[in-house]
């Protein structure tokens, strides 16, 4: 049975986090069975994970080419794991695909997350074995100890929405032309399928639908992408795009993109780089090559609306929004994020979420490469507008994490008036006098203040966050041989007072 995803990208680890999948060199049904389990119970919601024998490991790493696996193994295995995971309670059977790999026969074994959990396996496959709770940590499947067993009994039956069954909706309501397209777009072996299988065995293989065959419904995540009016089923599955003329909010102007996810995220994307995005070339004198700049990263904002669209709980009616204002963007969306996110961490860059709203829509946005799905998502955002010499991003949320909303601020130098008035004459100094390396004693004495925390902050600090000016230790803050001296876009600045 095909599954889903592409086999290459797969073992190479370019579509699923390292922590979702374990390589075995031969068949070991004992920890085979034992890891099932794990990525049936989801106990990060994930998405569960896959299993791939026939390939050895080293630190979790593949080892290729394949060790793999002799032909007339292949369905005895098969048999052997139908018959094992008669042994889960309950009972659970992941979705199985021989597979010819660098010339060697490998095993896929896609154990999605179970809609039934908590599952248990037996200790070993002798008669009589005590049965536990397995749960992956990282990249290892272990027994669960009595808090985490604990944690995941509370939530049984706390199936992902994105997950569940939407008993209004029929296989129909599934169009064929756009599953076909995302399957070739991912270069899935399923592709070729769609000629010789029903499409409900498509959909089978794809994990989006479910039920009996006498009451067989999609799922939510498979309206999600693979409809082309999923608000018919799902309310606020769009994103609404406002263009603010002024910060009063008086005149404005809106654009609603909807359809699948995946075409929302693409169409915003582009309307956001043909409409928004401005490249800014300025020669600076002495310098032989110009400073180039956008007024907003697009990769910051691709990564921030994704975020968005993979985050959003789409049991609530509100939509994903981007407001558009003279001096900023902000990227909206409802409730705020899971623990132990909050809003005094959320800009610490400290605290990364480990445990997923969605299980399903991070999977089909990973195969389409539009999010790493690794908690990266902060991380590259600050770096895209740190590249792009922009001020670093704002998170917010509330006590209760009702909403969560990044802002992404234009270049500073976008509107170089207005940048030189939010200036004092002590900034003005500083980068005058900064223009050779000077320490935080030179410049503070310059300015006639003592070398006191609050003054470092206001004076240098803050010039620092614009960009303008840069450290010769970068990074440290009480390397004593710390200077600080102008950058080029601070120089650039300073020509067009």
């Amino acid at each position: 049975m095909p599954i889903p995803v592409n086999i290459d990208d797969l073992i190479n680890g370019q579509i699923v986090e390292w922590e979702r999948i374990e390589f075995k060199k031969g068949w070991n049904p004992e920890a085979v069975l034992h890891s099932i389990c794990a990525f049936a119970n989801d106990f990060n919601n994930w998405g569960g994970g896959y299993i791939i024998v026939g390939i050895e490991s080293d630190t979790g790493q593949p080892i290729l080419p394949p060790a793999g696996l002799n032909q007339n193994q292949l369905d005895p295995i098969q048999h052997e794991l139908l018959n094992i995971c008669h042994r889960l309670r309950p009972n659970y059977f992941p979705i199985v695909e021989p597979v010819v790999y660098e010339e060697k026969n490998i095993l896929l074994i896609w154990a999605p997350g179970g809609s039934n959990r908590p599952y248990e396996a037996p200790e070993s496959l002798g008669s009589g074995s005590q049965y536990h709770h397995y749960i992956r940590l990282f990249s290892n499947t272990v027994k669960a100890n009595n808090s985490e067993r604990n944690e995941l009994l509370s939530m049984a039956a706390q199936i992902p929405y994105d997950d569940q069954i939407n008993h209004r909706a029929v296989i129909n309501d599934l169009e064929q032309s756009i599953i076909q397209t995302y399957l070739k777009k991912v270069k899935s072996s399923l592709t070729d399928e769609f000629t010789n299988k029903p499409f409900k065995q498509i959909c089978q293989n794809m994990n989006i639908i479910e039920g009996p065959d006498e009451d067989i419904h999609p799922k939510n995540v498979g309206l999600l992408f693979f409809n082309s009016n999923p608000e018919t089923f799902i309310s606020g599955s769009r994103i609404e795009v406002v263009l603010f003329e002024d910060e009063t909010g008086d005149s404005f102007s809106e654009k609603i993109f909807d359809g699948p996810l995946h075409h929302q995220i693409y169409d915003v994307i582009e309307f956001i780089n043909s409409n928004i995005i401005k490249e800014k070339v300025h020669k600076v004198k002495g310098l032989a090559e110009a400073v180039r700049f956008t007024n907003y990263p697009l990769e910051a904002l691709d990564e921030s609306i994704v975020n968005a669209v993979y985050h959003k709980d789409y049991r609530e009616n509100n939509p994903v929004e981007i407001r558009i204002f003279k001096n900023r963007i902000e990227i909206l969306s409802y409730p705020g994020p899971l623990p132990p996110l909050n809003k005094d961490n959320l800009n610490t860059g400290e605290v990364a979420a480990r445990r997923y709203r969605n299980r399903r829509i991070g999977d089909f946005l990973k195969e389409l490469r539009l999010t790493e799905g690794r908690s990266t998502g902060f991380p590259k955002i600050r770096k895209a507008l740190k590249d792009n010499g922009s001020q670093p991003p704002k998170f917010l949320t509330d006590d209760d994490r009702t909403y969560f909303q990044t802002t992404i601020y234009t270049h500073p130098l976008t509107d170089v008036k207005a940048l030189l008035a939010s200036l004092t004459e002590k900034h003005i100094n500083v980068l005058e006098f900064c223009q050779t390396p000077r320490s935080r004693t030179e410049i503070l004495k310059r300015l006639k203040l003592s070398n006191h925390t609050t003054n470092y902050q206001n004076q240098i600090l803050r010039l620092i966050e614009k960009g303008f000016l840069t450290q010769t230790v970068p990074g440290s803050t009480t390397a004593p041989n710390q200077k600080y001296v102008i950058s080029n876009i601070g120089k650039l600045l300073l020509e067009n007072r």
